[in-house]
């Protein structure tokens, strides 16, 4: 049987280019169609695979700015030819589900989340991206069209998989789908406890609206206490300018220093609603307790009192409520590891291979 796999942009190195690069592990001869590949910025493993990009490729600052192009994305999608493929297995936030399949294929769509910037968190989408003026004036004509060619692009879909119950549910609400929920792959035993903790609480990712690092600054500005943030975005900026020297930005950090930074903080802290949230389970696979928002893809990683903490209220006076009165020792790190074991690549690629198997 021949597959196909589509992934939105091989651009960065985040959660959801670890979910293809997992496919590409279950399908290693099959090719991977997506709309741009940034080597620089992508996992190395990327670079010995079958890699079709779409013309958008190909267009002055079409790697290094793809997001001008949110216009173009739609049309670049539909014009792979898959016509030579059995099975097509999307994995998407936005486009890839949009692709023309073949009469007789099966189309198997891996959901990390409806699209965002369409449906959840349009208006933080125009305010954080770094368009010109005239672009940013010109957006908001365009997402309506962009909505009705989404919903249009899932109906092209045989098959669901959300990556949470959260997701899920924005599933049914927007394209009126069902959708099976297999959790997304994390490397889990490359994560270790350590015999050390250091004084500081740690918090990583894309440094975006969402995300609400906001909330992490805002507290932590008042509480004094140490906090390490990982990752880079279009709000770095804007986010140290507003933090006190307490507070550290590391940027962009290697697996080793991240699997270092996780072993060793008092906790990880999670103030966003997430689709899912990989980083919050390498955090306890390294036995270490969450902090999170009680809302979203938390609920369905995090144990209260005993793989971590909930905040009630998306404030920074909650937050730092919550912080005042944690205390790790009450938390014991090989439950934790142990509860996380449970999101392991392996138990991915097992429910992948199965559900792909009940259905082609």
């Amino acid at each position: 049987m021949k597959t196909a796999i589509i992934h939105d942009h091989l651009a960065q190195d985040g959660g959801a280019e670890r979910v293809a690069k997992t496919l590409q592990e279950l399908y290693p001869d099959s090719p991977t169609y997506t709309l741009v590949y940034n080597k620089k910025n992508s996992h190395p493993d990327f670079e010995n695979k079958k890699i079709h990009t779409s013309f958008i490729q190909k267009l002055p600052l079409g790697v290094r700015a793809y997001e001008w192009f949110i216009m173009l994305m739609p049309t670049a999608t539909e014009h792979f030819n898959l016509n030579n493929y059995d099975l097509i297995i999307s994995s998407t936030s936005f486009s890839a589900k949009g692709v023309i399949s073949p009469p007789d294929a099966k189309h198997i769509c891996y959901c990390h989340t409806p699209t965002r910037f369409l449906w959840t968190d349009s208006h933080n989408y125009l305010n954080e991206l770094k368009y010109n003026f005239l672009i940013k004036k010109f957006l908001p004509f365009i997402l309506p069209r962009l909505r009705l060619w989404d919903r249009i692009a899932a109906e092209r879909v045989d098959h669901f998989i959300a990556n949470s119950y959260e997701v899920k549910k924005r599933i049914k609400k927007y394209y009126n789908q069902e959708s099976e929920v297999i959790y997304p792959p994390v490397e889990t035993n490359k994560y270790k406890i350590s015999n050390e903790l250091g004084d500081y609480f740690l918090a990583g990712g894309r440094l975006v609206g969402y995300k609400r690092f906001d909330l992490l600054v805002k507290a932590f500005n008042r509480l004094n206490m140490p906090l390490k943030i990982f990752g880079d975005g279009p709000l770095r900026s804007r986010l140290e300018k507003m933090a006190k020297p307490n507070i550290e930005f590391l940027g962009k950090i290697t697996e080793d220093e991240k699997i270092k930074l996780y072993s060793q903080c008092l906790a990880y802290l999670n103030p966003q609603i997430e689709d899912f949230g990989i980083t919050a389970i390498e955090a306890m696979a390294s036995g270490r307790p969450v902090i999170a928002y009680k809302k979203g893809g938390a609920l369905e990683t995090v144990i209260e009192n005993k793989t971590g903490l909930f905040f009630e209220d998306q404030t920074w006076e909650s937050l730092a409520d919550k912080i005042i009165r944690f205390d790790h020792r009450l938390f014991e790190p090989r439950l934790i590891q142990e509860h996380a074991r449970q999101f392991d690549v392996s138990i991915f690629k097992d429910k992948m291979q199965q559900f792909i198997n009940e259905k082609i």
